[in-house]
């Protein structure tokens, strides 16, 4: 691939992570999606009628072999990232790997030493990062606006939001989990961003299942599968001591009975010169100004772009300039090993820490 040829791009998985996928790198002009496969063959057939792709591949090791390919989104079931993820690696493919990272951090932590023998670019695909209220105040804590930032609250709340009840989604071999590692991975990726990414020691955490084994609290997103099972929890809490003397508590549920934070994605920044807080669209940054508290509404401007279409554009920019992503390789494997020590905390009532050694 030379400086002016297009980034030819690979999709392994073609439901509807990978749809959306496809749809954001066609709107890059130095990307070309080229090949496609999915476990259930007419699915590709279908997205690349869809989409124009030219090459359609009945297993992903047959599409990590065009040697045309330069790089490859993994978006397929949890269980299937780390094994797609070092074979592409090890194929000379650059990743995009949806989340999490993996089922558990042993995988995890092969997925890390496989990018550093390969040399190529492994990103997460965490959109959250690039969403315009999240960059303000990213800016304005780089700035030092909120000064030392010593305790975050976020999580992620839904009331009835069971996805795919009995499929993947549900099964704890496949999942790796349920809310916490689904949708909680984004908010505990984004904080820790936003805090200057200090190192995850130690955790104690809960997890509760009191909708799903009921079939109650089902949501719309995916299919469900009534002869499947669910052995999943559907909500989370846990408190989280980072290595700068920092907290994070982290609550997260697809189903409860509550009206917490609108129902969604919330984040509360609680900094010495200032704070911030991140919630249903809104952004507002917190201080205190003659002896009054003080809040400054943020806006996005209404021709924003999108998360995802600046994390794609970061995807390639990285490959171009051969650079570490913002979303590392790291960054997900310290997602997962707060995931993991959050289940086994819950698993043993004790608290967890957390252990960095690749070995």
């Amino acid at each position: 691939m030379s400086a002016n040829d297009k980034i030819q791009i690979g999709v392994i998985g073609a439901g509807n992570i990978g749809n959306v996928h496809i749809q954001e790198f066609l709107q890059l002009s130095d990307a070309a999606v080229t090949a496609v496969t999915d476990v259930y063959h007419p699915l590709a057939i279908a997205r690349a009628e869809e989409y124009n792709i030219p090459n359609v591949y009945t297993t992903y090791q047959e599409l990590l072999q065009d040697p045309s390919v330069d790089a490859v989104i993994v978006a397929v079931s949890n269980d299937a990232h780390a094994p797609i993820a070092i074979e592409a690696l090890q194929a000379g493919k650059h990743v995009l790997l949806e989340k999490p990272m993996a089922v558990n951090a042993a995988s995890a932590k092969e997925i890390v030493k496989a990018r550093q023998k390969s040399g190529k670019v492994l990103m997460m695909s965490h959109q959250m990062r690039w969403e315009s209220l999240n960059m303000q105040v990213k800016e304005q804590i780089d700035k030092g606006a909120l000064g030392s930032i010593y305790n975050v609250k976020t999580g992620w709340m839904r009331r009835k939001g069971i996805p795919g009840w009995g499929s993947w989604f549900t099964q704890m071999n496949k999942s790796g989990g349920g809310p916490l590692i689904d949708i909680g991975v984004h908010m505990l990726d984004l904080s820790l961003h936003l805090m200057g990414n200090p190192k995850p020691v130690s955790v104690f955490g809960t997890t509760y299942a009191e909708f799903g084994p009921k079939k109650r609290g089902i949501g719309t997103w995916g299919k469900t599968d009534w002869n499947g099972f669910y052995d999943v929890e559907d909500l989370a809490t846990a408190l989280i001591k980072l290595d700068n003397g920092s907290t994070l508590s982290l609550d997260v549920s697809w189903a409860a009975n509550t009206d917490f934070i609108d129902n969604g994605p919330y984040i509360y920044l609680m900094g010495s010169e200032g704070g911030a807080s991140l919630r249903a669209g809104r952004g507002t940054l917190h201080t205190e100004l003659f002896d009054r508290t003080a809040d400054v509404d943020l806006t996005m401007d209404s021709n924003d772009e999108g998360p995802r279409q600046r994390m794609s554009r970061h995807f390639l920019e990285c490959i171009r300039e051969h650079r570490e992503p913002l979303t590392s390789a790291m960054s997900g494997l310290t997602n997962s090993l707060v995931l993991e020590a959050i289940y086994e905390s819950s698993r043993t009532g004790q608290l967890v820490t957390l252990d960095w050694s690749l070995d």
